[in-house]
């Protein structure tokens, strides 16, 4: 059955294609550099990992490594460049993860100035193999900087559209719907806030979307907060890690969200 599984999911994978045309988002937030923490929590609310964030700016282009630390000694590891020149594109993406918490491992890149993507995949004798595949990618692709894009787009934005290239089949385009969920209370610190609540909805559309709910794993739904004010950041992230396995919570330190 997990084979069956894992089959159909590289099949939905592969299956999805993001449109040619694509926008990207207007820089309104000037990303500065910045580091931060968070504290990941499985839905009992056990903390399972520590999510570490630094981000560094050169000239027009950040680069940001996110990092989660679990208990167990996995690790997900993201590091990537984007330039804010005028509007957000992706430079380039590396996304690792490894450990007994993920079900496979993934070493991930995605250079989008060369419009290739880069598998790099061990066998059962320890051998490392190195996969390259050209793709023809949108101008909306948003590998590790999503979180970006919403701070800087109005709380009433309508839904819009972004690119995910996913490791499955050596990449494959996914295309995500994000769209506002209104506003939420909170304690920053222990003041209080308020936080717009984003969803990012991959698109599984036709047969795939609908054999994928039959055996459940169709991807869920992320949900990110944004904390409104002149600086907006991003204070919380429900959702699965590589859209498979555990849905998580990940938070600021020290703000409170309630049970």
């Amino acid at each position: 059955m997990k084979k069956i599984h894992l089959l159909l999911s590289v099949v939905v994978a592969m299956t999805i294609v993001v449109p040619a045309a694509a926008e990207r988002i207007p820089v309104r937030q000037q990303q500065l550099p910045r580091r931060g923490s968070m504290v990941a929590r499985s839905g009992n609310g056990k903390v399972v990992a520590n999510f570490e964030i630094l981000q560094t700016v050169q000239g027009d282009e950040v680069t940001i490594h996110l990092t989660y630390h679990f208990l167990d000694g996995s690790i997900d590891e993201e590091t990537t460049t984007y330039s804010q020149r005028g509007t957000f594109g992706l430079v380039r993406n590396h996304h690792v993860q490894k450990g007994p918490f993920f079900t496979r491992p993934v070493d991930f890149a995605v250079d989008a100035r060369t419009s290739t993507a880069t598998s790099i995949t061990t066998d059962s004798g320890g051998k490392v193999h190195s996969s390259t595949e050209h793709l023809s990618l949108p101008d909306d692709v948003a590998n590790g900087f999503i979180g970006t894009l919403l701070l800087n787009v109005p709380r009433n934005t309508p839904p819009f559209h972004v690119g995910l290239v996913t490791p499955f089949g050596g990449g494959r385009l996914v295309k995500l719907t994000i769209s506002p969920e209104g506003e939420q209370s909170f304690l920053a610190a222990g003041q209080p806030a308020k936080a717009t609540v984003f969803r990012i909805h991959p698109e599984l559309g036709g047969i795939i979307g609908i054999l994928a709910k039959l055996i459940g794993i169709q991807p869920k739904d992320v949900m990110v907060w944004v904390q409104e004010g002149d600086r907006p950041a991003v204070v919380r992230i429900v959702g699965q890690l590589g859209g498979y396995g555990p849905v998580l919570s990940s938070e600021l330190e020290g703000d409170s969200f309630g049970r």
